[in-house]
Parts: structure tokens; sequence; C-alpha cells
């Protein structure tokens, strides 16, 4: 099909190290990041199957699930944060404000065998998230934030599952804590730290600050950091690895609508030089293999064929194919529709190039971040903070 294509890159590196957390080895050192709506069993599957032909082997991280939802054994956090057979580690991403409550799901994810790995979610700059405390805005009370870590390390401990945390830089550039936070984090046991080189004000603007994951480096020194933050293709993980000396990458929007760069993340960390460089057809056969898993995943071909619907711009960047077949994908409600539709694009269509490449997903401009009365008036809880935190789980996940 002429798919897989050399990178136009000067040689290729060496292999790469692979990336340990707790007892879990990751041959290639990518974590496929948690995105509320899009990092279902059906996803994971699919860039774990694109990673698995390119020989490589990464961490694939569920959607976020929170915790009070999930010790309220809310029907829809417990499909979260469901497993293929063959998924291994099981990798579930918790969020959670309050430090007993975060530790009570880590203990039902690890006593029920649900999960062998938990992240835990301190980068989430969505204004339902910060405004209660949570994401990007926990991290500012820095006692707060030490002991929903600790607690949650010594929930999973019996059972030998790691906790790490993924965090951002900050609230805002004036209130940066991702130094402090990734030396509590390494101190209360977490067994790696991931940063997303932006701020929450940043939102998903601008340019990631790579030079804060090297600083980040600098100071984390006994686990394993992770860069994020404008990986759009295996080059840019590479060039963030050499940039920063983290250990491995974070892959979020540089994954939408093209799964293949799992393949192309496998073949860079092995120090190969290849590259998929997909015509249409492939990359329908692609969108087509999503929605079965999805219908699959659900056991309902209409759902998922709603569930593909916000994926079809995304995979189509770049391509040729029409008003009509778009807003028809948009519309899609079942297989045979989606077959129909697509038997009408030229399939024989080359990789178009740089058209289909670079930014992909959230982006906007930067923004106040929404956060309780008075939260950045001191770095630790007082009793009105502390009494909002306790009532502010949120109870529905995947957003």
């Amino acid at each position: 099909m002429g798919l897989v294509t050399p990178a136009a890159t000067p040689t290729a590196p060496t292999a790469s190290p692979a990336l340990h957390i707790g007892p879990h080895t990751i041959a290639s050192p990518v974590v496929l990041a948690p995105m509320a709506g899009i990092t279902n069993q059906a996803f994971r599957r699919l860039c774990r199957e694109q990673m698995a032909a390119a020989g490589g082997d990464g961490l694939f991280v569920s959607e976020m699930v929170t915790s009070r939802a999930l010790v309220e054994r809310n029907a829809e956090s417990l499909r979260l944060i469901r497993h293929d057979p063959g998924e291994h580690p099981r990798s579930v991403q918790l969020y959670g404000v309050e430090p007993g409550t975060v530790a009570a799901a880590v203990r039902i994810l690890v006593e029920e065998d649900r999960a062998d790995h938990v992240d835990l979610n301190f980068g989430c700059p969505v204004p339902k998230v910060t405004r209660k405390g949570g994401g990007a805005a926990l991290p500012w009370k820095s006692g707060l934030f030490a002991a929903i870590v600790g607690q949650a390390v010594r929930a999973a401990a019996p059972a030998g599952v790691p906790v790490t945390v993924k965090m951002r830089m900050g609230v805002d550039a004036g209130h940066l804590t991702y130094l402090e936070a990734g030396r509590i984090a390494e101190g209360e046991g977490a067994a790696s730290v991931a940063l997303h080189a932006r701020t929450a004000a940043d939102y998903y603007s601008g340019t990631a600050d790579w030079p804060a994951i090297a600083r980040l480096k600098e100071v984390v020194t006994g686990v394993p950091v992770l860069g994020n933050g404008d990986i759009w293709s295996a080059d840019d993980a590479l060039a963030m690895v050499a940039a920063t000396g983290c250990d491995g990458v974070v892959v979020g929007r540089g994954c939408l609508g093209r799964p293949w760069l799992f393949a192309d993340l496998a073949a860079a960390f092995a120090g190969r030089p290849e590259r998929r460089l997909p015509g249409l057809r492939h990359v329908i056969a692609t969108m087509r293999r999503h929605v079965e898993l999805l219908a699959d995943h659900y056991g309902d071909e209409l759902r998922a064929c709603r569930d593909i619907r916000k994926h079809v711009a995304w995979y189509l960047k770049g391509y040729v194919a029409g008003h009509e077949v778009r807003a028809g994908l948009g519309l899609v409600e079942s297989l045979a529709g989606f077959d129909e539709l697509t038997s009408r694009l030229d399939l024989d269509q080359p990789y178009p190039g740089e058209p289909a490449e670079g930014p992909r997903g959230r982006s906007g401009s930067q923004r106040r971040v929404a956060l309780p009365e008075g939260w950045l008036d001191g770095r630790e809880l007082d009793g009105a903070a502390a009494a909002m935190v306790r009532a502010a789980e949120l109870s529905v996940s995947g957003g």
C-alpha cells in the first residue's frame, strides 16, 4: 500500500531505553494521554494495534474517571474502566479533590483487580474542574496535593500497583507549581511524573514550554519524568527527548485521526527511520476499523457511528473528500452508510503531505482560569476552602 516511507529526517537515533513505571517495563517510552470522549477501550485498542504492528509496546491510559463516581459505582464510570483481555498494563486515570475519596477509588481498582497502573489527574484545565479546585488548580494547595498523592500511593501499595501523576506547570505564569509538585509527588511515592508544558491559563494555546520539562527533570531525579505538549509527529517526540532529557513522552491531540502515529513512535524510539504516510484508502480502512471497535465497545452500531462523527475531520485532514461526503459522515448512523459514503471517495489519493500534518484538536487562546473564591490567597486550605473541596467531588466521569 506504500504505507511505510523513510523519514525525510537525518540519520535515525539509536534505540531509546525502555520506560520503567513501578514493576512495568514499557518497551517504547510512549504514553497515550487520557482524553475525555476519546481514549475509550476502542480507541486504545486501535492505537495498540498500530504500535504492535511496528513492533512497539506503549502505555495506553483510559479516559479520566472521577473518584466519587467510581466509589458510588456509577455505571458509566465502570464502563470507562473496562479493558480488553489482552490490554496490559491496564491503566486508569483518576480525578479527585478529596484524599479519602481518591484513596477509596484506588482501593476499588486494585482490590477488585481492575487496574495495573493508576494515574492521577492534576492537569485538566477545563472550567468545570478547576472551579472546584481540581485538575490543574489543585497543586496550588500543596498540602492537599501531597495528601492525595500519598494516600493514593499507600492504597495501591499492597497490590504492587504504581501510581503516577500528570500535571501542568501551574494555574498561570504567576502561580507556577510544577517544580514543587514534582518534588512532592516523588517524595510521596509516585512512580513517575508527567508534565504538560502549559499552564491552565494557556489551555491549549501557543507553544508548549519544553524547557520547563528539562527543569522538572533536574528536580525529579529518582523516578521517570515524561513530557507532554506539541508532539505532532514521531520526530517531535525525539526532539522533545533530546531537548529536555525526559524519559518518555505523553501523546494526546497529535494522534487524533492519526492512530498510526504510534507505529511511527515505535519505529522512532527503536532507532528506525520509517514513517507511515498513508494514502486515503488506508485512512478509510483505519477509520472503519475504529467504527467496528466502537460498535463492539458499546454493543450498539448507532452509538458507535455517533461517536466516530467527531473524528471525521481529524481523519480526513488534508485529503480531498468534498463537502457532501464530509457532511454525510457527520450524520452517519450505520456501517452500511459509512461504506456507501466512503465509496464515493477517490481512495487512490496519496498522502497529501503537510496539509495532513501539524496541530489538531483543541487550541484557542489564553483564558482566565475559573477557580474557587479566594483559591490563590494561600497555599494551604483554610476551613471554608476545605469544606468546599469535600463537597466538590464530581460525580460524572469522562469529562
